[in-house]
């Protein structure tokens, strides 16, 4: 592979000689890794796990005890492939020997684990410089002891498909708290939803709006991620033909608009508050450069988070602005930047913003501007109390009573791809389970406690019967019961059925089946 020059220089300027002439050569080496993120929310074989948050104990080192109270033991036994090691710097994180076909794993449809590149899997090292830095602070008596992650906080994912750094940094937040996923274009928010949906916790909102479209949530947001769109320079080793689309040209256009975006959003973040911001890239004009702007047009605070002590036991290496840069000829895994920045100011926990509409019971009602409100449902049972029922047209969806109402202002303000828990659709006086109830992390709790709805049965299959399923193929399940049926693999949910006794029929969406052939 024929690298352009000025690409070459800009490595070396940003980088040093002897470290770039070594990435040159590994993105020459066509090596390939595979690695993937367990799911702390989902364990497999019934050891479900308890809440969102991979750990709220705030005072819990970064790379102290494993998180055996998230993994089961025998969870890289899911995997076609055989697991080689974990990922230094993520708990959550390993790497796979051989990379295996993932269609085929039904674990991988029921949102089990993420497919994802090692060094996108820095949320863990953010959340480590945050907790750090915010120990450090003192900002009141009521806050002593807890840590940022504790509190109940509101984040947002600005550039967030298809999801990776999304179901990351969930797996971070305690349960009550509230992350807006954002992807501007729109035919991406589509499958940033589906893996959003896929990963099974009910406090997600997937959006599909500008940076510019945020004005309505001034101070609003705790915690923000920028995973700016870049140059992808990162992307070389993986995807030949970026090398193509490389020009210095192209490197000035994405620092320029990666600033429009950091300078649209930055109202959004409360004083205090933290900035994750991350690029696929190398070159010191979209990383350390809008490091610098930041700190001197936006106002963050002097300097940015300090995230050295991680980065030297692991090979990463910290750049000149105080970010982290993940080289290919220094760790396993591809090219990526990341750093993190405070807003100047003291931050204070508060309620997040709620919105002005309530659920109305009867099926006409409307708002002084004449919009339909929301309407309770009442009649279906599938979930427990804590949750707010409402009908949409004929879906049925819920959103847990403390996060319904903020989330209910964000879907005033913006467009919303997806929100709350799809939970049945309503035909009458029957209420078809949704394919997206069969995926979350409540269900997944339900089938391990034996505390399934009324109405629906469980299943467990297996592995050809899952696939069977998956790919919408003719099923017979001898000696289940009749009407709605989940089918389980391996403790979690893979979908709905409705038995009918010599057939059944399937409720997986066409858009999610298997189209590749699954054997004899």
């Amino acid at each position: 592979m024929e690298l352009p020059v000025e690409f070459k220089e800009y490595a070396i300027s940003a980088l040093g000689e002897e470290v770039a002439c070594g990435l040159f050569d590994a993105i020459g080496s066509g090596e390939e890794i595979t690695s993937v993120r367990v799911n702390p929310l989902k364990g497999v074989d019934g050891q479900v796990r308890g809440g969102a948050s991979a750990s709220s104990d705030a005072s819990m080192e970064m790379f102290g005890e494993c998180l055996s109270d998230c993994i089961p033991d025998n969870f890289p036994d899911c995997f076609p492939a055989q697991v080689e090691d974990r990922v230094p710097w993520s708990r959550l994180g390993y790497y796979l020997k051989e990379r295996p076909v993932f269609t085929l794993d039904p674990l991988f449809h029921a949102g089990a684990y993420y497919v994802q590149e090692a060094s996108s899997m820095y949320m863990e090292l953010a959340r480590s410089a945050i907790e750090k830095d915010f120990a450090g602070r003192r900002v009141g008596e009521e806050l002593s002891g807890r840590g940022f992650f504790d509190h109940d906080i509101a984040a947002l994912d600005l550039c967030a498909a298809p999801g990776g750094k999304s179901t990351h940094l969930v797996s971070l937040l305690g349960k009550d708290s509230l992350l807006v996923s954002n992807e501007v274009i729109k035919s991406r928010s589509v499958v940033l939803a589906d893996n959003i949906a896929k990963w099974g916790c009910d406090n997600v909102v997937v959006t599909n709006n500008d940076p510019a479209d945020f004005g309505a949530f001034e101070e609003y947001f705790d915690l923000i991620v920028v995973d700016a769109p870049c140059s992808g320079e990162g992307l070389f080793r993986k995807e030949p033909e970026a090398v193509e689309e490389w020009s210095p040209a192209n490197v000035e256009l994405c620092a320029q608009r990666q600033q429009r975006i950091l300078a649209d959003i930055w109202p959004a973040l409360k004083p205090g508050g933290y900035l994750i911001y991350s690029t696929c890239t190398y070159n010191k004009f979209e990383n350390d450069s809008n490091l610098l702007w930041m700190v001197e047009t936006l106002g963050c605070n002097n300097e940015t988070l300090s995230l050295c002590t991680i980065a030297s036991e692991s090979g990463i290496v910290e750049t000149a602005g105080g970010g982290l840069q993940f080289i290919p000829c220094k760790i396993k895994g591809e090219g990526q930047f990341m750093a993190v920045v405070r807003k100047g100011g003291d931050w204070e926990p508060s309620q997040m913003r709620k919105g002005g509409a309530k659920p109305a019971h009867g099926r006409k009602n409307k708002d002084s501007k004449g919009k339909s409100q929301p309407q309770l449902e009442k009649g279906c049972t599938y979930l427990p109390d804590n949750y707010v029922k409402i009908l949409q047209g004929d879906l049925v969806k819920a959103y847990r009573k403390e996060l319904y109402e903020q989330i209910n202002y964000i879907e005033e303000n913006l467009r919303i791809v997806l929100s709350g828990i799809a939970v049945a659709n309503k035909k009458g006086k029957d209420y078809v389970p949704h394919a997206d109830f069969a995926l979350q992390g409540v269900m997944a709790s339900m089938v391990a406690t034996g505390t399934l709805p009324h109405g629906i049965s469980a299943v467990e299959v297996s592995r050809e019967d899952a696939l069977r399923f998956l790919a919408k193929e003719p099923l017979v399940l001898p000696g289940a019961p009749m009407g709605y049926v989940l089918l389980v693999y391996r403790g979690l949910g893979l979908g709905f059925v409705k038995n009918l006794g010599n057939r059944t029929n399937n409720l997986l969406p066409m858009a999610r089946r298997i189209r590749m052939r699954i054997g004899d």
